[in-house]
């Protein structure tokens, strides 16, 4: 693969400024609220002043979901509810404006954008700024074959870049990083299982709320293409053509270009996680520019936060995925970014007092 270079990205991504944090604390210290009384929203002020690289914090206002689409095709093996091929459904409930990750993002003021790497249906049925980063239709079965060539894998991974690069020149100052996709859980755990160095069982979670049959057959992809994955550790894009898919591989290069840019991303569920996980494999500061925005109760995310010393901001059971786990921190963050900015200034003590 000559397209990327993922050495790069170590010498290109910084940690946010340290001496941000500490200013601050320090402009917290001059406030009415006594240290620890707003709990978790100070470290979450202090974090944003450090990404955004100033302090006061400025207000949230151009929060993003950004959800990458695709079909797996490991979902042919039933170990999804949703039947294989089904992701196009979810997009259209999105575009419409119907599905939850709506409703939320309309109440929290946040925009939503859909990117195509590989849903499995006619790109013409879908807008053109969906479908234009498109990499192919569907991916393979993981537990016999790769999910993507070695050129799909590189193409979807400079996709994901580019649309980070889109967000940051539009001025989105903060990223609610989701997927909508029909299987997506299953390469997902295979990820985690490699990278953690862990088993099948320890993974594998019910997804879209499968039963016990359905995550036997799970376990057992999860358990082959785990095997497939084992070769090819040392190199993150085999990896994620081998076993991820277009829309993985498009998360992972645009988390990786998010840290780059300076852009602060939460993550939502597994799948965002086991990208997650990826990346800091190639960058091992690219984490401090992301949050873990809830816990959705799956065992290969607890695992990948665990790994990325992540703890989710919020554990209120949400498993649906689409972001919306992500969104619901996104209150959280913003009341954090104004109390940290608008908690007005003590005078400064008097010589004579």
């Amino acid at each position: 693969m000559t397209g990327v270079d993922l050495d790069e990205f170590a010498a290109l991504i910084d940690r946010p400024d340290p001496g941000l944090r500490h200013d601050a604390k320090e402009r917290r210290k001059r406030t009415a609220a006594p240290a620890g009384t707003l709990g978790r929203l100070e470290e979450l002020g202090d974090w944003l002043a450090s990404v955004q690289g100033q302090v006061p914090v400025r207000p949230l206002e151009r929060a993003r979901v950004v959800l990458f689409a695709g079909d797996h095709g490991i979902a042919r093996r039933d170990v999804s509810r949703r039947p294989a091929g089904s992701a196009a459904d979810l997009v259209r409930s999105v575009l419409a404006g119907t599905g939850p990750v709506n409703v939320l993002a309309q109440q929290f003021g946040a925009g939503i954008r859909i990117v195509d790497m590989s849903l499995d249906c006619d790109p013409a049925e879908l807008p053109e700024d969906v479908v234009r980063h498109r990499v192919r239709r569907g991916s393979g079965l993981i537990d016999v074959e790769d999910a993507l060539s070695a050129e799909e894998a590189e193409r979807a991974f400079l996709a994901g870049m580019a649309v980070a690069d889109e967000e940051a020149d539009s001025g989105t100052d903060l990223v609610l990083l989701g997927d909508l996709s029909v299987g997506g859980t299953t390469p997902a755990g295979v990820l985690i299982a490699a990278l953690c160095g862990t088993d099948a069982s320890v993974v594998t979670g019910r997804g879209s709320g499968i039963d016990d049959l359905a995550w036997m057959r799970k376990c057992a992809a999860i358990r082959d293409g785990l095997r497939r994955a084992r070769p090819v550790m040392g190199d993150q894009l085999a990896l994620l053509a081998a076993v991820g898919g277009a829309d993985l591989a498009a998360a992972t290069g645009f988390l990786l270009r998010c840290a780059v840019r300076k852009l602060p991303v939460v993550l939502d569920g597994v799948v965002s996680a086991a990208c997650a996980l990826v990346a800091q494999r190639v960058a091992f500061r690219a984490p401090d520019w992301w949050l873990a925005g809830q816990t959705a109760g799956e065992p290969g995310q607890a695992k990948a936060l665990d790994r990325l010393s992540m703890e989710p901001l919020l554990d209120h059971g949400v498993r649906l995925g689409e972001a919306t786990g992500a969104l619901l921190a996104l209150p959280l963050l913003k009341a954090a970014a104004a109390l940290s900015a608008q908690l007005p200034q003590l005078p400064e003590p008097s010589a004579d007092s």
